[in-house]
């Protein structure tokens, strides 16, 4: 591993995993960014006022996607430390990555109906019902997504890549199909519709060439 993934893994913290929210983790983390930024864009502006024409002085602002990635980055990496025992990025597999995503579960938002449920396959019930929350398919792909890339970036290689292991990809269909079912929608991607295509011009063969 290089040392961007060495450094993922010197800090510790043996604290039960149980009690730690991975939403206070994200938010702490996304102060910190924000704080880190104003400072950035502090000095971007006092060193544009003193060198307009430097090419240094000119910052881009992450995006909204590599924000989130990164937050998703630093939330495994302290789902890792919490872990008992505390669990090395370079020991993880895909089996621990399904263990984090169990894990999750607890802090969903979305009602999915058990096989019990009068409301099992009913995209929109009338009333209220005791079946669990859980986090939705379609965020537990996209997250997956961005942390199979955090991995990447940060000195992984791609053939040691926990997040794409074929456990976690089987998962993640296993939870489309069965909450597509629980909560009767369609995970199916919608095809384009192609625009109407323009009348074909006229045959100039058919043009009457007799006077």
């Amino acid at each position: 591993m290089m040392n961007s993934l060495q450094e993922f893994e010197s800090s510790s913290n043996n604290k039960d995993m149980i009690n730690t929210n991975p939403m206070s983790i994200i938010t702490s983390s996304s102060s910190s960014s924000s704080s880190m930024m104003t400072i950035s864009s502090t000095t971007s502006a006092s060193s544009s006022t003193t060198s307009p024409s430097s090419p240094s002085a000119t910052t881009t602002t992450p995006s909204r996607y590599e924000n989130q990635k990164r937050r998703d980055w630093n939330t495994f990496g302290q789902y890792l430390r919490n872990h008992r025992p505390p669990l090395s990025l370079s020991r993880c597999s895909g089996a621990h990555v399904l263990e984090f995503l169990r894990y999750l579960d607890q802090f969903g938002k979305t009602k999915v109906h058990t096989q019990i449920c009068p409301f099992f396959g009913h995209p929109n019930p009338p009333a209220p019902c005791p079946c669990p929350l859980r986090q939705a398919w379609g965020s537990l792909d996209a997250l997956i997504g961005r942390l199979r890339a955090a991995f990447e970036e940060n000195g992984g290689k791609p053939e040691a890549n926990p997040f794409g292991a074929r456990a976690v990809r089987l998962y993640l269909r296993e939870v489309r199909d069965s909450q597509a079912k629980a909560r009767g929608i369609s995970y199916e991607k919608k095809k384009r519709k192609r625009p109407p295509q323009p009348p074909p011009p006229p045959n100039a063969t058919g043009t009457d060439l007799d006077h």
